[in-house]
């Protein structure tokens, strides 16, 4: 029978199973807790987080090969082959894309407007917003995420449903979703919350609870949504589902058919998930935003609850700790902006650094980056100590953005 014993990270040795930190998991960079030390490298990366783990005594050689080969019980800090490489820099692609992310924006408060008004969906007009973001994330998915950050609290629904397509495109990339299909990923995270033009605006923002009879308007959105996109022609069919079972949970408790998990559909679960991450992460007329990292803790912990449990688990992977666009304190003191993760090193992103340790302004700002900590180019206290809310210290990615901050660099 397995023994867990808790232990100094001093004493950690390779071959040994990790089965439970000091702190929580997504305070780290390993992608679940239950893992193997196959090098000294792992080792090390555990003392930099950690003080003490839980080390399970007696698994045998034959189990610890197969935890070893196991995908997802290696660390985030290990090289993943299974991961897209951008075909252009991160640079090229904001330059590519700022102005197309401008006119979808424009775009889908048109096309939702239109719907508000009465007026019919123009299929095509979405079609090739879609195709253009498609095309972005495949070129570079960290530029449309950092703009995806940027936010207007006035323009949260037409917002929230652009940022839901571009984050599904990027999901269901990683999840290898091949280019036609996520073509019709993306269209069901633009047209998700269509249904919310036929509630009353004055319930959409209202800045307090709602009533029960407020929240059956506001649940009715569901099947105002399926409602309209039915009545709407050359619409995928599958956003029509989407639309209306977005809100369904995989334990049965969702709305408004509380479906069991096994009636839910595939993109139904990835959207689920997208939805709920980008709400959690945006300023709403009732509540402040969360960091990501609060909203991926959220969304772990309703894995197969609330949320389809593999794909949880995806999507957490996904995003990662440091996402494009996050703004991070290092332990050295500074604070910048995440400029592009590392999807092999996914706790060592590029960051550019904007506040000294005094978090007074830099003289010029500062691209580090934090993979060369790996190399020993970089001192260790480069690492990131806390994720930080968009306007803290006083920084505003809508203004760096405006000022060419990362095209420049």
């Amino acid at each position: 029978m397995s023994k867990v014993v808790k232990m100094h990270v001093g004493e950690l040795r390779v071959g040994m199973y990790v089965s439970e930190l000091d702190k929580d998991w997504l305070d780290t960079p390993f992608i679940m807790q239950g893992f193997l030390l196959e090098e000294q490298d792992d080792i090390d990366i555990v003392s930099e987080y950690c003080e003490y783990v839980y080390v399970m005594t007696d698994y045998t050689e034959s189990a610890l090969s197969s935890l070893s080969s196991n995908e997802g019980t290696a660390t985030q800090a290990r090289p993943r082959s299974d991961v897209f490489a951008p075909e252009v820099s991160v640079q090229e692609e904001h330059r590519k894309t700022y102005k197309t992310f401008r006119a979808a924006r424009s775009l889908t408060k048109t096309l939702l407007d239109d719907i508000r008004l009465g007026g019919a969906l123009d299929g095509t007009a979405a079609r090739s917003m879609v195709n253009d973001c498609v095309q972005s994330v495949i070129r570079h998915p960290d530029a449309l995420l950092w703009m995806a950050k940027i936010r207007d609290e006035r323009e949260y629904t037409a917002e929230h449903c652009l940022n839901v397509c571009i984050l599904a495109i990027a999901f269901g990339r990683q999840l290898g979703i091949d280019e036609d299909e996520l073509h019709n990923l993306g269209m069901c995270g633009l047209l998700h919350d269509v249904g919310k033009m036929r509630v009353p605006q004055e319930i959409v923002d209202k800045p307090a609870s709602l009533t029960p009879k407020e929240m059956r308007l506001m649940k009715a959105h569901t099947v105002h949504g399926r409602n309209l996109l039915l009545a709407s022609s050359n619409i995928y069919t599958g956003a029509i589902d989407v639309a209306y079972s977005h809100h369904e949970k995989i334990d049965g408790t969702g709305y408004p058919r509380k479906l069991p998990g096994h009636g839910i559909s595939r993109y139904s679960r990835i959207i689920a998930i997208v939805d709920a991450y980008d709400a959690m992460t945006a300023d709403r007329c009732y509540s402040r935003a969360k960091t990501s990292t609060e909203a991926l803790k959220i969304i772990y912990t309703e894995k197969g609850k609330h949320f389809d449990e593999q794909l949880a688990i995806k999507f957490i992977e996904t995003i990662g700790l440091y996402p494009a666009g996050a703004i991070v304190e290092l332990y050295s003191g500074e604070v910048g902006i995440v400029m592009e993760s590392n999807p092999r090193l996914r706790h060592l992103p590029r960051v550019i650094l904007l506040l000294n340790e005094n978090k007074r302004q830099c003289e010029k700002e500062q691209v580090k980056d934090l993979a060369h900590i790996e190399t020993g180019e970089l001192p260790r206290k480069y690492l990131i100590k806390q994720v930080w809310r968009d306007g803290s210290f006083g920084l505003r990615l809508r203004e760096y953005q405006k000022k060419g901050l990362v095209i420049r660099h």
